[in-house]
């Protein structure tokens, strides 16, 4: 289904209809639909190449996890209202203090 999402994204981004897909892919235009709504799911590879027909590229790799944020909502989660707002307000002066050094630095 992701495929099929990315296929109509690139498509519509490049205003292309499914049949001018289809002819720059090589493609029938019969296919593009099925593909565009999931029915079938063409290769990496038949989607790299649908994607580039529209000017685009697919890019993809591999990426270090990180759950920094997802712990951070998780602990705010678990505080009640008033630490959160507490908080909230302890970052929002410490911003205030810096917007206001670099102020009195420039001059």
């Amino acid at each position: 289904m992701v495929s099929g999402i990315l296929l109509r994204e690139a498509r519509l981004r490049a205003g292309l209809s499914q049949a001018e897909l289809a002819r720059r892919a090589g493609k029938a235009r019969s296919a593009i639909g099925r593909w565009e709504r999931g029915e079938v799911q063409p290769s990496f590879e038949t989607l790299r190449e649908l994607v580039r027909a529209c000017g685009l590229d697919i890019g993809y790799g591999v990426y270090k996890y990180d759950d920094h944020d997802a712990l951070l909502a998780r602990d705010s989660l678990r505080s009640s209202p008033a630490q959160r707002l507490r908080s909230a307000v302890r970052a929002a002066n410490m911003l205030h203090r810096a917007a206001v050094n670099a102020a009195s630095a420039d001059g």
